[in-house]
């Protein structure tokens, strides 16, 4: 039997490589897209049916190929997991315009480029999935979150827009809305003061867009929070 191929987009040490891993646990053959594969080759080895490939999402070139790559080589997309991201901090007096422009280009250009790609075989085979990782910082914008909150904003109105056109066609879109530090090398880190129930597990993340990519068609979530439970909000 052809195992479902699911397709991670942004992949480093945290929730990108815990998707990956959650997502290969569960039968899938998984491909894990990064710019570089420094953290997507060895983790690429240490799951079955799993490939790592380049992918610069900024890039309409890079994107193509790498998806063009996918099919070849793994077949048809059943699941995307689109969780690439970046942003600068910073007011609007402080922000560089070519930050903005980036945070724009990997979030939410990234995110249609990506979808693009995968949404014409998932109609042709009759469903599938698109799961996109963001952030609270979509919903309000903060004084230091002018290079970072636009984009994420963006984002989740373009994932809200693509739900709204796709669920029909049995292709379930789905947010979640992460508020909260992920618990990573860097994380800890900076924040050495703050007990673990403080942090975000990268796993917990995994698990629930798992459990987004599996709902049953009756009951579709759209968009879903993923917080510590002391979180304040």
């Amino acid at each position: 039997m052809t195992k479902k191929v699911c397709v991670v987009v942004g992949v480093g040490p945290g929730t990108g490589a815990a998707l990956g891993r959650r997502f290969a646990g569960e039968g899938y053959a998984v491909a894990l897209l990064a710019r570089t594969t420094e953290t997507t080759e060895p983790l690429a080895k240490s799951l079955a049916g799993a490939r790592a490939y380049t992918c610069d999402v900024s890039d309409a070139a890079s994107v193509a190929a790498a998806f063009e790559a996918i099919d070849r080589e793994m077949g048809p997309v059943d699941t995307l997991v689109y969780n690439a991201g970046t942003g600068t901090w910073g007011t609007v007096e402080d922000l560089v315009p070519a930050a903005l422009e980036s945070a724009f280009r990997v979030n939410t250009l990234g995110l249609l480029l990506a979808s693009q790609k995968v949404i014409p075989q998932m109609k042709t085979r009759g469903g599938g999935n698109i799961v996109v990782i963001g952030a609270t910082a979509s919903r309000r914008g903060a004084a230091r979150t002018a290079g970072f909150a636009p984009a994420k904003a963006a984002q989740k109105s373009l994932a809200e827009s693509m739900a709204r056109h796709l669920w029909p066609q049995n292709i379930h879109v789905s947010l979640i809305i992460v508020d909260g530090v992920v618990d990573l090398p860097g994380s800890r880190a900076r924040m050495k003061d703050k007990p673990d129930d403080f942090f975000i597990s990268p796993d917990a993340v995994a698990a629930t867009a798992f459990h987004l990519a599996t709902q049953h068609p009756s009951a579709w979530s759209f968009e879903v929070e993923a917080r510590p439970f002391k979180e304040t909000w």
